[in-house]
């Protein structure tokens, strides 16, 4: 395994600082990445040793906590300089939750230890060829000693190449949602980089195969349990999804900033000598960064909804949770894809040359914002806005 060592991040101020220092470590070669497909190995290795994926263990196991207005900001400054290399801890920190969640105290121990010394979690969760995202066909089958075998095939699975623990979605014997933790390196578990993509190239989101993978007893948890209550599981994977698309939008309006003041060159009925005092330059700029600035305190005001209901859990204080993150969700995915286009508008025909790679944003944002449709996010918020009905429980608001 991988790790083994890693920083201890102390507190919320500490993990924002160092997001902000990646960010802009990261941020430098995020084009050649893209461009070339070079798969950011050694950035994640850099992001598990900064102690940045361990932000989120419980303090009565060594770990700083961070709030999730906290965790949400970090994901967007990633995402602003490399919405590759973001995506790929967001399954890593909605793992982290189920096993606070769900775990035995041992199991908490031992995981929570893991992230600590800068372990990552991966993802294979979703499956192709289903009815539906959530027809889930994986088995986890039990063996006479108490132990498991999974059989499946796994697609998206994001973070699973850089992992060292698998999370696999499956059902057990009693048809029952289960997540079992596979080593990277576990027997009959292959990990495929077949993801082609034309946004999010470096994520790796490729093939995961478990061909009679055994799995421990104490390394299952019963998901199913997650969702017979009030709980958070979805509003904190989406509230991640939205940073994501948040950071996308944000990075894209900067650098098309940059890219007019330096390299664009003004209409010529404007009348004036630089492209950025073109007053419908500047108006449009005005527009794409009000946007940017709602999605960013959407983001804000979803997260810390989800944080005073982590604080007090009940219906309805989940319920708001899940609407707020969806509102962040909704608007942050069109303000991300509307951005990232404008970029070319305001920016001008060069910006549209290959070798620039600008077109990186929208590939990254169009693709990002595929992950799960904002209509029904919308369908959702008007339930609740004019009958209250709450929002359901199945993970995915």
């Amino acid at each position: 395994m991988t790790g083994g060592t890693a920083h201890v991040i102390a507190d919320d101020a500490e993990a924002l600082a160092v997001a902000a220092a990646l960010a802009g470590e990261f941020r430098a070669e995020a084009s050649a990445r893209d461009a070339e497909r070079r798969l950011p190995h050694a950035e994640v290795d850099r992001l598990a040793s900064s102690g940045l994926l361990a932000v989120t263990v419980p303090a009565e196991y060594g770990g700083a906590d961070v709030s999730q207005e906290t965790l949400a900001e970090v994901f967007r400054l990633l995402a602003s300089a490399d919405a590759s290399l973001s995506q790929i801890p967001q399954s890593h920190f909605v793992y982290a939750n189920v096993i606070r969640r769900q775990g035995t105290g041992a199991q908490r121990a031992f995981f929570f230890a893991e992230l600590l010394a800068g372990r990552r979690l991966g993802n294979a969760q979703s499956e192709a060829g289903t009815r539906h995202v959530q027809d889930i066909r994986t088995r986890l089958e039990s063996r006479p000693d108490g132990s498991y075998v999974l059989e499946g095939v796994k697609h998206y699975a994001t973070g699973a190449l850089y992992a060292d623990w698998i999370p696999v979605l499956a059902r057990a014997g009693d048809d029952h949602l289960h997540v079992a933790l596979v080593p990277r390196d576990a027997p009959g578990l292959t990990v495929t980089d077949d993801w082609d993509g034309m946004g999010q190239r470096t994520t790796a989101s490729g093939t995961v195969r478990l061909d009679g993978v055994p799995v421990a007893a104490d390394r299952v948890f019963p998901h199913h349990l997650t969702f017979r209550g009030p709980q958070l599981h979805g509003a904190v994977a989406q509230l991640l999804h939205a940073a994501i698309d948040t950071g996308i939008a944000g990075g894209a309006l900067a650098e098309a900033a940059e890219f007019v003041r330096t390299k664009s060159r003004p209409w010529f009925e404007s009348g004036f000598e630089a492209a950025a005092d073109d007053p419908l330059t500047v108006q449009r700029f005005g527009e794409l960064a009000v946007r940017v600035r709602a999605a960013e305190a959407l983001l804000r005001e979803a997260a810390r909804a989800v944080d005073t209901a982590r604080s007090g859990l009940t219906d309805a204080s989940a319920a708001e949770a899940s609407i707020a993150v969806a509102a962040a969700k909704a608007h942050a995915a069109d303000t991300a894809v509307e951005v990232a286009g404008a970029l070319f508008e305001v920016a001008g025909t060069r910006a549209a040359l290959d070798s620039l790679n600008l077109h990186r944003h929208w590939r990254d944002a169009r693709t990002h914002t595929l992950h799960d449709p904002v209509r029904w996010k919308i369908q959702h918020i008007g339930r609740y806005v004019l009958s209250g009905t709450p929002p359901p429980r199945h993970g995915l608001l």
